[in-house]
């Protein structure tokens, strides 16, 4: 009698976690590799719950990051209904190394990449414009040193000359930041 009530109160303590209701929205952020489908084996435990496919949210990751083919991107799954959204939130040396325009790589073959080539200045507005969102600066002007220091990282020029020579012109007033 006493092990039957233990037992009892051991099955009411671990209930399973209520079930997702298919019409909420859901927002899952994963870090892809752009035009490939990931492995499903790391999509499964995130899908299997809300009751989606992961091979069939693979295929539209693929297909929705094929613009990003070779390069790592965030990706936002806007999930309703059973049915997944994809929408790709680009990093700022994702962007900047887009707008150098190398070919697409194949990441099994090629490692480590050298990035040397340059990028208009105004390419780099274009990218911080987009990225302003995403940054923490105070003013816009902030926020295009932030890219040129990621210029920097990946170890492109913009306009011929250092990032870092850019950034300080930018620091010293002598070139302008325009905004709009």
């Amino acid at each position: 009698m006493l092990i039957a009530s233990s037992m009892l109160l051991q099955r009411t303590k671990f209930k399973m976690p209520p079930k997702i209701d298919p019409s909420e929205k859901v927002e899952v952020f994963l870090r892809v590799a752009g035009g490939e489908t990931g492995a499903m084996s790391t999509l499964a435990p995130k899908m299997g719950p809300l009751g989606v496919s992961p091979k069939k949210v693979g295929d539209d990751i693929a297909k929705g990051t094929q613009a990003w083919k070779g390069l790592k991107v965030q990706v936002k799954l806007t999930i309703q209904n059973r049915v997944a959204t994809v929408e790709v939130l680009p990093s700022a040396s994702a962007l900047i190394i887009k707008a150098l325009k190398e070919p697409p790589r194949d990441r099994k073959k090629e490692k480590n990449i050298k990035h040397h080539g340059s990028v208009p200045f105004e390419e780099i507005i274009k990218i911080a414009k987009t990225m302003r969102f995403k940054s923490m600066a105070i003013d816009f002007q902030s926020t295009v040193l932030e890219i040129l220091g990621t210029a920097n990282s990946i170890g492109c020029k913009v306009n011929g000359k250092s990032p870092r020579d850019i950034q300080q012109q930018i620091k010293d007033g002598t070139l302008a930041c325009p905004e709009n």
